[in-house]
């Protein structure tokens, strides 16, 4: 009797949980797991007051309004490149036609040479007309179709723009970099020329109108063998354009180049 006694003891609370294990199982087989189920339902359920489910129509009410947010500041910003472009309109001679277009097309294997635009020939637009923004000169039509139109951008290395030095009337050749600066060689060994000088085109040039700002002198090499260079920030916004306006090229003249000398491929630009 004590031997069963203490055998029960030590072995009674295994025996317990092992017939609870077992008479769950077969419970559990014979209702498929319903009972489980209901079990785990009744200890959850409480618990999903405290949570918040996601709502579809909210989400997709959330998305709508990111949507016209980000529509709305699209918005702002071509209203207000647009205005600035009206100001810049109104700034030209009245006497040349100014056509507005807009940028809309650049590719990232010529971010720097070239720009397509959405007016073509349908609209008056030439080989050889002048494109400039708020800031200055942008570069020079190469193409044309009938709805399009592409530029050759100041800040391609094969541009060529004949230009002075407003302050000192020192003048040089504008090539482009690839990038927001452009390089600029004198034909003066030393110029008389300094940082913050504003660079604009030429009257020697036959390209492009004399008189339109290009940029400002960044830095100076005047050891520069065989003539003194300068780094010149470019004033337009080559980097984003958006809103452009084109022009006729500059009327045919006499080349002022032959009065004083100058070389003409060089005058030419």
């Amino acid at each position: 009797m004590f031997t069963a006694r203490r055998w029960w003891e030590r072995f009674g609370l295994q025996l317990g949980l092992l017939g609870l294990v077992v008479g769950g199982a077969l419970v559990i087989r014979q209702t498929q797991g319903e009972l489980l189920v209901e079990f785990y339902d009744g200890i959850t359920h409480p618990l999903e007051v405290f949570q918040t489910k996601p709502d579809r129509a909210e989400y997709l009410k959330d998305a709508k309004v990111q949507e016209l947010q980000a529509k709305i500041v699209d918005l702002e910003s071509q209203n207000k490149n647009i205005k600035a472009l009206l100001k810049y309109v109104e700034k030209e001679p009245k006497n040349a036609p100014t056509i507005p277009a807009r940028v809309v097309g650049r590719s990232a294997d010529n971010w720097w040479q070239q720009v397509s635009l959405n007016r073509g020939s349908l609209e008056g637009i030439q080989e050889g007309y002048i494109v400039k923004a708020e800031g200055g000169l942008v570069g020079l039509i190469d193409s044309v179709t009938p709805n399009t139109s592409r530029v050759l951008l100041i800040s391609d290395m094969n541009s060529q723009v004949g230009v002075n030095i407003s302050r000192t009337g020192a003048k040089g050749i504008l090539r482009g970099d690839g990038s927001v600066d452009a390089v600029l060689e004198f034909y003066e060994k030393v110029p008389n020329v300094k940082p913050g000088d504003v660079v604009s085109t030429s009257t020697y040039s036959s390209k492009f109108p004399s008189g339109v700002p290009i940029g400002k002198i960044k830095s100076l090499d005047l050891k520069r063998l065989p003539a003194s260079v300068a780094t010149i920030e470019l004033f337009p916004p080559i980097r984003s354009l958006d809103w452009v306006t084109v022009n006729s090229k500059p009327p045919v003249a006499e080349p002022e180049d032959a009065k004083l000398g100058v070389n003409s491929k060089v005058t030419g630009q």
